[in-house]
């Protein structure tokens, strides 16, 4: 680890500039939406529109780095994402700010396409889970100090949207100025989700609906917080505690997984943030204490779903098919995530700020009942089958998406 240290100590940096950055506009953008009247339908599709930008940056984005690097594509995005943030404050727009939000995602997606290519070539087998943990321990610790700079200022005005542009720009110079070797370019892959579908449901379905449920937390999670009277300080600290929340819980759930069925782990995370979904859909009736512990489970309980999911996945595909079966669940998590918000936001105009955990409570509920009859039809994977999978590498996938026909 000492030696490898140097080598990325600059891309490290660069990511914990950038998902500070990234952080503070998740809250941002609908905490202003909000402010500007945005119905809840609109908010939603803000969300819905960054994670289509994001998958289509998951399919093309590694075609940019085949073409001209991975140090060129790092700060052209970065250039990109920051200049994007700056233009929602000249419109209020809801279908300019959906296409902004669109190539935010694709910015987005390509630069971790960079910094997961680069960290995973640079680590050996050994090294991988070591430099993977500390990698996602960055991304959760900053998300969150992202999230709290909402209340250095106030959403209505230019100054936020500067500061989350100015720490996006940032983000390239570690990487532009890195004396290290970039990683060598990046290597086609098939997508074939259907083939995984038939090796493992319960990964694919499992992948698609976490992605419905978080993807409308983080889409309208503030805007919930904000009409059960909260201030822009309260905003921050309720999408953070489901952060620590889903952190707390990572390595324990993680060795959970390895020691039993993987599906029972689903399922027992499945009605856990059924219930404190449910729970939720009623917060206006509680306050203080309650509400936060509620957020905590809540996070505990969603944010590892899709990591478990996906291990479950590698169990049932040849080592071969690592690469392939990384972009198809990412892909089923990315379409999940543009349902979510659009979805939730239908409750919510309909039943109220509870309508969005009514919403993903549906998600888990769902995901619970298909888990169960998966057990009911297949016996669980034997310790033989097991692959070595660390719940810290379950982020974006690292390679050039192609359709089966065109792979080589």
């Amino acid at each position: 680890m000492r030696i490898l240290l140097p080598t990325v100590a600059a891309l490290l940096i660069s990511v914990a500039i950038l998902v500070t950055g990234n952080g503070l506009q998740w809250t941002l953008i609908p905490v202003r939406a909000s402010l500007l009247n945005f119905d809840p339908i609109e908010i939603g599709l803000l969300g819905s529109a960054y994670y289509f930008g994001f998958a289509l940056g998951c399919v093309l984005g590694g075609r940019v780095i085949w073409r001209v690097g991975h140090i060129r594509t790092f700060t052209a995005l970065t250039a990109i994402a920051a200049a994007v943030i700056l233009v929602h404050t000249l419109t209020d727009n809801p279908v300019a700010w959906w296409a902004l939000r669109s190539l935010t995602g694709f910015c987005i997606a390509g630069l971790y396409l960079v910094i997961e290519s680069w960290l995973n070539e640079r680590a050996s087998n050994e090294q991988r889970g070591l430099v993977m943990g500390v990698y996602t321990m960055i991304v959760l610790s900053v998300t969150v100090v992202g999230q709290m700079m909402l209340m250095l200022g106030d959403p209505a005005q230019f100054p936020l949207f500067a500061l989350t542009s100015i720490l996006i720009s940032l983000a390239a110079v570690p990487v532009a100025l890195t004396a290290a070797r970039p990683p060598a370019r990046l290597m086609g892959s098939k997508l074939r989700p259907t083939k995984l579908y038939s090796k493992s449901p319960v990964g694919v379905v499992g992948a698609f609906l976490a992605g419905v449920a978080t993807g409308a937390f983080w889409s309208l999670g503030p805007t919930y917080a904000l009409s059960i009277r909260a201030d822009t300080a309260d905003v921050a600290i309720f999408m953070s505690i489901a952060v620590f929340g889903g952190a707390l819980v990572q390595w324990p759930i993680g060795r959970l997984s390895d020691k039993f069925d993987r599906r029972i782990v689903v399922l027992i995370l499945c009605g856990v943030g059924t219930l404190a979904a449910a729970a939720l859909a009623f917060a206006t009736l509680v306050a203080g204490w309650t509400t936060v512990f509620l957020v905590a489970v809540f996070g505990a309980s969603a944010m590892p779903l899709y990591a478990i999911c996906a291990a479950h996945a590698f169990d049932n595909i040849e080592a071969q098919n690592i690469v392939e079966t990384s972009s198809a669940l990412l892909l089923a998590n990315g379409l999940g995530a543009i349902l979510g918000p659009v979805a939730a936001a239908f409750f919510m105009g309909s039943f109220g700020p509870g309508g969005l955990f009514a919403a993903t409570a549906g998600a888990h509920l769902m995901l619970l009942a298909f888990v169960l009859w998966r057990l009911r039809v297949k016996r669980p994977v034997s310790e033989e089958q097991r692959s070595e999978f660390d719940l810290a590498t379950t982020a974006p996938t690292m390679v050039a998406l192609e359709p089966e026909e065109t792979a080589q």
